[in-house]
């Protein structure tokens, strides 16, 4: 059939997302696209109140459930970045004078405010903002992660994958039918413990990981819990001891894997304190 041809490379159409791509990369955005924006987002409350005013039936409580569940989320953040105050015991605060006996054990104590230590949590893992170890690592191709796997009757079909590199999966992950399963990771390639060094303590501990967080090949490695050097990956501290200002025990931490895993055999990685 007759396909369009581009207007300059000779080659095959683009859709029209990819003009409007190509137009804004070669000559910007309007000069006030930021101010046209910005007051979008300002007038989008009213339309959307007068919106939530004439809406009925299905499409009302529809409306009415996706706005709770966002004003949900909107208390839980502002819950998490309040300030809450933490007690803390001071060894040389104590009475100047004699003291009652039932007062004897009673030391003085300081109030401090921290912010929650799972919003600077949050804050080091937006856009995966962390000081890391490794902070550049080499581009990985799809090539060298996946190999093609033939299947069918005459080996002529080849969209399976089978995954080159060491990678993680929970223990709750099930197979897929092998008939269906388009990425296959092998037994022998999967590994549920680290070599974790802690950079203050300089020690090193075998831990469990619970997940791979971010690879920074891409996406899909991460979906697919494939791990390669400069990983961040999620390890059981519960058994260092490690606890908040507010006293919780400290369950999992980020950790960067430092070493090839599919060369050495095992997984190195340096804690993200």
């Amino acid at each position: 059939p007759y396909r369009r041809q581009g207007p300059e490379s000779g080659g095959p159409a683009m859709a029209q997302g990819d003009h409007i791509e190509l137009h804004r990369k070669r000559h910007g955005r309007r000069l006030d696209y930021d101010e046209r924006a910005r007051k979008k987002e300002a007038r989008s409350v009213h339309s959307r109140a007068k919106f939530a005013q004439k809406v009925k039936g299905l499409r009302a409580k529809l409306h009415n459930k996706k706005r709770y569940a966002e004003k949900a989320t909107m208390q839980k953040t502002i819950k998490e970045h309040s300030e809450r105050d933490t007690k803390k015991r001071d060894a040389n605060e104590g009475p100047k004078n004699a003291v009652p006996a039932y007062l004897l054990d009673r030391e003085g104590t300081s109030h401090a405010k921290v912010l929650s230590n799972t919003i600077k949590q949050k804050r080091k893992e937006k856009a995966g903002r962390w000081n890391v170890p490794v902070p550049k690592v080499r581009p990985v191709g799809e090539d060298e992660v996946f190999k093609v796997m033939r299947s069918g009757k005459r080996n002529k079909k080849q969209w399976k994958r089978m995954v080159a590199k060491v990678t993680y999966v929970g223990d709750t992950f099930t197979r897929k039918p092998p008939k269906y399963e388009r990425f296959i990771r092998p037994a022998g390639l999967r590994m549920k413990k680290a070599h974790v060094t802690h950079p203050e303590l300089q020690t090193t501990f075998s831990l469990d990981i619970i997940a791979v967080k971010k690879n920074p090949q891409s996406s899909m490695y991460t979906s697919l819990g494939v791990i390669t050097k400069g990983t961040v990956i999620e390890v059981n501290v519960s058994e260092l001891g490690l606890v908040t200002p507010a006293g919780k025990v400290v369950w999992g931490k980020y950790a960067q894997v430092t070493n090839n895993p599919e060369n050495d055999g095992c997984i190195n990685a340096v804690l993200l304190v």
